[in-house]
This record gives C-alpha cells, sequence and structure tokens, in this order.
C-alpha cells in the first residue's frame, strides 16, 4: 500500500529512528525493496529517482515502482530522489508519487530557496510531501567515486532555508558522501546536533553506504529521520551477478541470475531496515 504523509517521518524522528530511502533501477531492485519491506513489516521509501530515468525511462520505472508499492501488503512510499527539474516532479506527483527531492544544492542560495519553495507548493498541492538540500554532498549517485566530503550545512542557514521554503524535510552534509570511498567517512554530529537543535523538520542523510553502525546510529540520535541507500544495494547486485555467471553461461541462464541479484539486494534492504528501525538495546545486545 502506498505511504502517504510525513507521519511515519516523523514517527520516526521522535523515536530515533529512520526510514530507509532504497535506490531502484529496474523491475528486480524494484521487487527486492518490496520483499524486504514485506519481510520486516516496517514502513519503506521506494526511491526511483532522477538518475534511475536515464537507465529505464520516467514513466515506465514510475509507473513501476507505484504500481508495486500500491500492491504491497506492506507500507511504501514512493519518492523521487535527486531531481533538479519542476516538470520532472510534476510528472511524478501526476504518476502518483508519495514524495520528492528538489536539489537546488548546486544554485546560489536566493535561487535554491526559490527553486524550492515552487517545488514544495507543487507537492503539497498534489498531497506529498517535499525534500530539499542544503550544503555539498559529493560524490556520484550512481557511481562509487572515492569522493571527499564538500562545504558542509550551515545550522543557521539551514533553520532560515527551512523558514523561507516550507520544505517538509532537509538533507544535510555533515562529512556524508554518496557511494563508497577509499578511506572511512567521518560525520560531523556536533554540527549535526546543532542543526537539529534550531531545525524543526525530520533529516536526511546521503551517503549511508558503508557507515560505520556507530556514525550511522550517531545520526538518527541527532535529528536524522530517513537515511538513503544505494551503493551497498548495487554492489549486493553485482557480486551475486558475479558469483552466478560461471554457471549461467553456458546455458545463458539469465533468470536465475536476475533471481539471485534480487534476493541479493532483498536481503541487504532487510538488514538495513532492521538496523534502522531496531532498538538500541537490541542493537547492544
Amino acid at each position: 500500500m502506498l505511504l502517504r504523509g510525513t507521519g511515519a517521518l516523523t514517527e520516526a524522528a521522535s523515536a530515533g529512528r529512520a526510514l530507509p530511502g532504497f535506490v531502484a533501477y529496474n523491475l528486480e531492485t524494484v521487487q527486492a525493496v518490496v520483499a524486504a519491506a514485506e519481510r520486516s513489516g516496517r514502513p519503506v521509501l521506494l526511491q526511483a529517482g532522477a538518475s534511475a530515468f536515464r537507465h529505464a525511462g520516467r514513466d515506465l520505472l514510475a509507473q513501476l515502482a507505484v504500481s508495486a508499492a500500491t500492491a504491497s501488503s506492506a507500507e511504501i512510499g514512493v519518492h523521487l530522489d535527486h531531481s533538479r527539474d519542476l516538470d520532472e516532479i510534476t510528472a511524478c506527483l501526476e504518476a502518483g508519487y508519495t514524495s520528492v527531492m528538489i536539489d537546488g544544492s548546486h544554485l546560489p542560495l536566493p535561487d535554491n530557496i526559490a527553486l524550492t519553495r515552487s517545488a514544495v507548493r507543487r507537492a503539497h498541492d498534489a498531497g506529498a510531501w517535499a525534500e530539499a538540500e542544503l550544503g555539498a554532498i559529493a560524490g556520484d549517485e550512481d557511481v562509487s567515486t572515492a569522493a571527499r566530503a564538500g562545504a558542509m550545512t550551515d545550522p543557521r542557514q539551514a533553520a532560515e532555508f527551512v523558514a523561507a521554503t516550507g520544505v517538509d524535510a532537509l538533507a544535510v552534509a555533515v562529512g556524508n558522501v554518496h557511494g563508497f570511498t577509499d578511506r572511512p567517512v567521518e560525520l560531523d554530529l556536533d554540527r549535526l546536533a546543532a542543526i537539529h537543535e534550531i531545525t524543526p523538520v525530520p533529516l536526511v542523510l546521503h551517503g549511508a553506504s558503508g557507515l560505520p553502525a556507530e556514525q550511522l546510529l550517531g545520526a538518527l540520535d541527532r535529528g536524522v529521520a530517513k537515511v538513503n541507500v544505494n551503493a551497498e544495494l548495487r554492489r549486493a547486485y553485482l557480486r551475486a551477478t558475479a558469483e552466478q555467471l560461471p554457471t549461467a553461461l553456458p546455458g545463458a541462464d539469465v533468470v536465475d541470475t536476475w533471481a539471485a541479484a534480487r534476493q541479493a539486494v532483498a536481503d541487504t534492504a532487510a538488514r538495513t531496515i532492521e538496523l534502522l528501525s531496531a532498538e538500541r538495546n537490541e542493537i547492544n545486545a
């Protein structure tokens, strides 16, 4: 069933938990996210986003994601990730997306505010909620590139940005990067705490793949209520495919190869759901 509204997001924030936002590129990854959500019984976000449209096409992937979420017994929101195009946002809202992210982080602050305000208005008019980004989250969303952290989000500016735009959730830069890196990522948890203290909306952490559990849980304790997961799913998919190929190639067995990759993504997503939704005493046991 479609997960609508910000209730699950705000409940996660108040409980020190987070909704996982799982990026999907094709049929198998969409099915894997749905399977993980049904297995866990927890709400999740299925992120069929702007970059994935380059592979699958916007209309086809959007229809697939919305249909799969609607038909599921789990609560699944369908989220447009990292869009910079208001027309794309409108198209996805018309397709049934329950939330959208407008990424104006590359723009000067006044332009980011103006773009975000327009996206928020379109989302709210459609009964959806909106996420925006403030600060430079380095790296490629689709390919791990050993990126270094970019400019970090200023707490006071974050509070002003939320007030000026009416956005429902804010993605922040606190040392996080997209994809895996060749050296450990260390979040600035003090900065994150300062943002949380004066910003009245749930925070979003992009680039969570590969983060040590203590860093990730520290972010949840400081206002992060949505965590994006992409690179770990991609790696699981490719590793399972590589392991299957020696037996698949002689008979050109694509079905078992796709099934193995789908199962690997579902298992990885299920572990992430468990980590992000567990009580602290369960984690420390």
